[in-house]
C-alpha cells in the first residue's frame, strides 16, 4: 500500500473518530437540555413538553449504540475473560480469537434481526411524525459495524498465529 493510500485510510479513519465523538457529544447535550428543561417546566412551571419523555428514551437509545460503536473501535467493551487469565500466554490469543468470532457472529445475526424489525416499522411514525425507520435505522446500521469491527479483529488474530507472531490480549 503506498504512503498516499494509507494516509487517506488514516485521514478516514480520524474523520470517522470525529464523527462518532461529535455524535456522542451533540446527543449527551440535547438529551441533558431536554431533561433539565423538563425538570424545570414541572417543578416551577407544573407543565412539561409531552414528548420530552420519549423523545429521552430515544437519545439514550442513539447514545448507547453510538457509544457501543466507539467501544468496539478502541477494544474498550465490556470483555469477560477469564480463560485467557489461566492458560499460558502463549496460548492465551486463542480465546481472544473465538470471544471476537463468536462476537462478531452474535452481531451479525442481531444486525439481521433488527433489520427485519426495522423492515416491519416501514409505515409507522413516532413522535413528530417522524418515520419509525430512521429512528430505529440505527439498531442494524451500528450492529453491523460492531460485527466488521470484531470480524476484523479475529482475522487480524488469526493472522498473526498463522504468522507466528505475537498476538496482545
Amino acid at each position: 500500500m503506498s504512503e498516499d493510500e494509507e494516509g487517506m485510510l488514516a485521514r478516514l479513519s480520524r474523520w470517522g473518530i470525529a464523527a462518532e465523538n461529535a455524535t456522542l457529544v451533540l446527543l449527551f447535550t440535547a438529551m441533558m437540555l431536554l431533561a433539565v428543561t423538563q425538570i424545570v417546566l414541572r417543578v416551577f412551571f407544573s407543565s412539561g413538553f409531552v414528548w420530552a419523555n420519549d423523545l429521552i428514551k430515544l437519545i439514550v437509545l442513539w447514545i448507547t449504540l453510538v457509544a457501543s460503536i466507539a467501544a468496539s473501535r478502541s477494544d474498550r467493551h465490556l470483555r469477560i475473560d477469564v480463560v485467557s487469565q489461566f492458560v499460558p500466554e502463549k496460548y492465551a490469543r486463542f480465546p481472544r480469537l473465538i470471544v471476537d468470532s463468536f462476537a462478531a457472529t452474535v452481531c451479525a445475526i442481531l444486525a439481521w434481526h433488527s433489520y427485519l424489525y426495522v423492515k416491519l416499522l416501514s409505515g409507522e411514525v413516532i413522535l413528530f411524525a417522524i418515520p419509525a425507520w430512521v429512528v430505529y435505522g440505527i439498531l442494524p446500521l451500528s450492529l453491523t459495524i460492531m460485527a466488521y469491527r470484531f470480524l476484523v479483529s479475529a482475522l487480524a488474530i488469526l493472522v498473526k498465529v498463522l504468522r507466528g507472531t505475537r498476538v496482545s490480549v
